[in-house]
């Protein structure tokens, strides 16, 4: 991999993952065009998704960390210290509690089938097309029947959990985490701008743990241009993926998700085409 395809990679994840598009989807068909994914090795390619990711997540951290550090205090002190009752607690403090219940469905099911999402059905260009489509119509109908009545203290406990079941959704590749929790918020009557902004505070453990687990298993055939590469792909995705946070809460406010949904059906139908002409391989 040379520095400009880890510049491009690193763009591309930074911009799809907080876009409701399909982070996935979109590095697994860069990669199938610069013939970075290998056949014998997919394990490889789901490795250097994972670890990039933490260049995102740091952009999370860095958008969002004044609501963080709150919600990590105020839970810490009503639940450790204080022992507040839960009715009782803080908007953040219940939050806390949201994210935690929220992100076991994702490690539950990443971990029971870790070895399917790490192997070689999870990059076939087939199945992200389906799922690129399939759930562009399930937003599409979140879209027409939401109610964006709900901001964030009204997010309920079940809420979180069905949002958080929503999110599991996301390890078919093509989905889209953002866009699938989004959908979620939106079926349970978030406004859109609070479903995105749940959706970005409930994927830091998820995303944080299988970033550093990957890192860790990565250790094992990387060598040192590839941690170059790895270095800058991360760098830029955080970047990028701070001004796709930006972008996406302010976008939401004034608009609906449609202009996702019309490009998550047109992509789907464009790597269809692509692959009946067998100008790239599954």
């Amino acid at each position: 991999m040379s520095l400009i395809e880890a510049v491009i990679l690193g763009i591309i994840q930074g911009l799809t993952e907080f876009l409701p598009i399909s982070s996935t989807g979109h590095l697994t068909l860069a990669g199938k065009f610069m013939g970075l994914i290998s056949d014998k090795n997919p394990e490889h390619w789901t490795s250097f998704i994972a670890v990039i990711q933490l260049g995102t997540m740091l952009s999370i951290f860095v958008y969002f960390w004044k609501d963080l550090w709150a919600v990590l205090t105020e839970f810490l002190q009503q639940n450790l210290q204080k022992k507040v009752q839960y009715s009782k607690q803080s908007t953040n403090s219940k939050l806390g509690w949201m994210i935690i219940l929220g992100t076991i469905p994702i490690v539950v099911i990443g971990l029971l089938f870790k070895d399917m999402i790490e192997g070689a059905l999870t990059k076939n260009l087939y199945v992200i097309s389906g799922s690129l489509i399939v759930l562009a119509i399930i937003l599409a109908f979140a879209e027409k029947t939401a109610k964006f009545k709900k901001n964030i203290e009204d997010i309920t406990v079940l809420d979180s959990i069905l949002i958080g079941l929503a999110q599991a959704i996301a390890l078919i590749p093509g989905s889209s985490r953002s866009g699938t929790t989004i959908t979620g918020g939106l079926f349970l009557g978030l406004k859109r701008d609070v479903a995105a902004r749940f959706s970005f505070l409930l994927s830091v453990p998820a995303v944080l743990a299988s970033g550093l687990l990957q890192l860790k298993e990565s250790f094992a055939f990387i060598n040192y241009d590839m941690a170059v590469s790895l270095v800058v792909a991360t760098v830029v995705s955080g970047i990028s993926g701070y001004l796709a946070i930006d972008f996406l809460l302010k976008f939401l406010k004034k608009n609906t998700t449609f202009a996702f949904i019309y490009y998550r059906i047109a992509l789907g139908v464009l790597i269809l085409v692509l692959l009946y002409s067998k100008i790239i391989n599954p």
